[in-house]
């Protein structure tokens, strides 16, 4: 069986949050709501991917770029589709997508708890720097 890659369009939004909401790892908030995800893939039109078998969607992810590095989020494979290169093949084409667009750096944002999504990054070439922090706030209205 041949898994198919193809763009994430907001009509796939429901299946894939959906398998967001049944994958370990991933973080979900109101920033993942249709209408957050929507200009999101918008403003980076054909970077994002979802990875289907048959008509089943085994995998997803999201990706872009602010012109300078890029950025791969909420990479997520149903654990019955995992150790067959679904997420390295979506990850791959992620960065094909992005070096077309002239992105030489790419950043993924990882919970510290996400021990196995750490195993797999690494596993694929990725480093784990620990000279650099994130902090966030929400913006209020």
């Amino acid at each position: 069986m041949e898994i198919r890659i193809s763009d994430f369009t907001i009509e796939s939004y429901d299946r894939v949050f959906d398998l967001w909401k049944r994958c370990e790892g991933v973080g979900l908030s109101d920033s993942d709501s249709r209408e957050n995800i929507q200009p999101y893939l918008e403003r980076n039109s054909g970077m994002s991917l979802i990875a289907e078998l048959d008509d089943e969607l085994a995998g997803v992810i999201l990706a872009g770029h602010d012109g300078r590095r890029g950025y791969l989020h909420h990479l997520a494979v149903l654990p019955e589709y995992r150790r067959q290169g679904t997420g390295k093949l979506l990850v791959n084409s992620c960065l094909k997508k992005l070096k077309e667009a002239g992105i030489l750096k790419c950043h993924i944002l990882l919970f510290n708890n996400n021990r196995e999504g750490l195993k797999f990054w690494e596993s694929i070439g990725w480093t784990f720097r620990d000279d650099i922090s994130i902090v966030s706030r929400f913006i209020d209205n």
